[in-house]
C-alpha cells in the first residue's frame, strides 16, 4: 500500500487542523492505521491508531482529548483532527499502515509509511 499524508501547515496555538492520509494499492480496509510524529531534535513518537473498521482507537497521552483519529474506508483515507494545538505539537506527522488487527503503538509495528507532512504551531 502507498500512503501520502497531507494537510500540514503553519497554525497559531489554539487553532485546529485536519491531516489526511490517502492510501492506494491493496485494500485500505485490511490495514490498521496509525499516526506518528517527529518533533525537531526528537525521536519519532506514536500519536494515534485506529482499527480496520474504525470502531477502536487509541491515543498518546499527550494528545488525548485534543486529537481525533478517523477513517473513511470508502475513500481510502484516514484523518487526524487536531484541536487546541500547542507549540509542542510542532512536528512532521507521518501516517503508517500495518497488517493484522492489533492496534500497534510502536514504529516497528508498522509495515508501510507515508512521507510526512509538517505542522508548525506558533505561540
Amino acid at each position: 500500500v502507498q500512503l501520502q499524508a497531507f494537510g500540514g501547515g503553519l497554525v497559531q496555538a489554539g487553532d485546529s487542523r485536519r491531516l489526511s492520509c490517502a492510501a492506494s494499492g491493496r485494500t485500505f480496509s485490511t490495514y490498521v492505521m496509525g499516526w506518528f510524529r517527529r518533533a525537531p531534535g526528537k525521536e519519532r513518537e506514536f500519536v494515534a491508531v485506529i482499527s480496520r473498521s474504525g470502531g477502536s482507537t487509541d491515543y498518546a497521552d499527550s494528545v488525548k482529548g485534543r486529537f481525533s483519529i478517523s477513517r473513511d474506508n470508502a475513500k481510502n483515507t484516514m484523518y487526524l483532527q487536531m484541536n487546541s494545538l500547542k507549540p509542542e505539537d510542532t512536528a512532521v506527522y507521518y501516517c503508517a499502515a500495518r497488517s493484522g488487527t492489533w492496534l500497534g503503538n510502536r514504529e516497528d509495528h508498522y509495515d508501510y509509511w507515508g512521507q510526512g507532512t509538517l505542522v508548525t504551531v506558533s505561540s
